[in-house]
């Protein structure tokens, strides 16, 4: 029987989660976590029968164990940071972590230090501290399964050689709502605009970060310390369709691309099940008796400056990402609550990292410490 928590089980990674999960035998939840969704956590619980949850606010977590203590329900009910921790080692097998932002760090680490193997759909935190995590999870002999389609596509297509034999990774993107638009129409979109992405379903931060192209710029990042390669041998290539969701080139110049219907289901089953494949019943397949074309260009990154911003971070290295993330955390926020433009976000992230000195190989009480400065920063560049 195989054991599996969950961080962020009423988000979307989550919830498609447990889609896959529903179609599986032998297998456990044992804990799942929400900020304060408990009406969709309650019905989980309901069905699944979790040892553990967690819900992040604290006046939500008192209703919701109101609500399981009245139906006699056996799930213990915590909150806050710790609450995620515990959520974290409940897992004994295999923890996703889906939640959005920094706030995943702190338990993956917890999962990492208590040996469980971690399928990872939190982007940030490889940005954040990538060398600390990668370090961590290499002396504990813990696999960090990517669950986001590109790096899961690029996991997949380096089966086909070894690491010295690899050339360049190369991660597509969709290019987000506004790919065709030129800098005028930028100007004045609206968050609704933002929101409405061509191609996936998405939670709302990760669905603006699409749009600016940061979202691609965090996944590089992510893929520097995941597959253990320089910046210089990772490139973004723009692919509307998202039929192609990663591809990597060896040595020898051959590129192998790992292909499929734009569905999350795949990635996360492909990492549930690793190093086997499972036909979860959900995902279509792609059907080459109908005709389809496949289209590519380069990013427009003087249009959108997020995935420079992201390059010039990850060069620069040290706490630069990690300052990059929170500032684009707070900027994305911002947006979201209509107290900033579209084309405010890049530039109230370049302000901040103008700001920031520079720390190597920090702690993770220096990574915590500097995250925060860099939000009350990017908040006072709106004063």
């Amino acid at each position: 029987m195989k054991k599996i928590a969950i961080l962020g089980s009423t988000g979307s990674i989550g919830t498609q989660s447990l889609d896959v999960i529903r179609n599986m035998e032998n297998v456990t939840i044992t804990g799942l976590s929400c900020n304060k969704e408990i009406d969709l956590l309650e019905q989980q619980i309901d069905e699944f029968s979790p040892e553990i949850v967690c819900v992040i606010d604290t006046q939500q977590a008192a209703k919701l164990r109101e609500r399981l203590k009245a139906k006699h329900s056996t799930t213990q009910v915590v909150s806050g940071i710790f609450g995620l921790t515990s959520i974290a080692k409940s897992g004994e097998d295999l923890l996703i972590t889906a939640v959005v932002g920094i706030a995943g760090l702190v338990p993956t680490l917890a999962a990492i230090e208590a040996g469980i193997d971690i399928a990872l759909a939190n982007k940030e935190t490889l940005v954040c501290a990538g060398e600390l995590v990668m370090e961590r999870a290499k002396i504990k002999g813990v696999q960090i399964i990517p669950v986001d389609s590109e790096h899961c596509a690029i996991f997949e297509c380096l089966q086909a050689g070894t690491k010295s034999e690899v050339s360049k990774l190369l991660l597509t993107a969709s290019g987000g709502p506004f790919r065709d638009y030129a800098a005028p129409d930028l100007a004045d979109v609206t968050v609704e605009q933002a929101l409405k992405h061509p191609n996936w379903t998405m939670g709302k931060k990760i669905t603006i970060d699409s749009a600016t192209l940061m979202n691609k710029g965090l996944e590089v990042i992510e893929a520097r310390f995941l597959f253990d390669i320089s910046p210089e041998n990772i490139d973004v290539v723009v692919h509307k369709e998202s039929i192609i969701h990663s591809m990597v080139e060896f040595v020898d110049k051959s590129i192998i691309a790992q292909l499929g219907v734009p569905d999350m289901r795949h990635p996360i089953s492909y990492a549930i099940n690793y190093p086997n494949r499972v036909d979860t019943n959900l995902v279509q397949s792609l059907d080459f008796k109908q005709a389809f074309t496949l289209h590519f260009s380069s990013p427009n990154t003087a249009l959108f400056p997020c995935l420079d911003l992201a390059f010039e971070a990850l060069k620069a290295g040290g706490t630069a990402p990690l300052v990059l993330n929170g500032a684009n955390e707070i900027a994305v926020e911002l947006f979201l609550q209509n107290k900033i433009r579209f084309l405010d976000i890049p530039k109230l992230i370049h302000k901040t990292l103008d700001k920031h000195i520079i720390i190597n190989s920090p702690t993770l009480d220096e990574i915590l410490d500097i995250d925060k400065w860099a939000r009350a920063q990017c908040y006072e560049g709106v004063r």
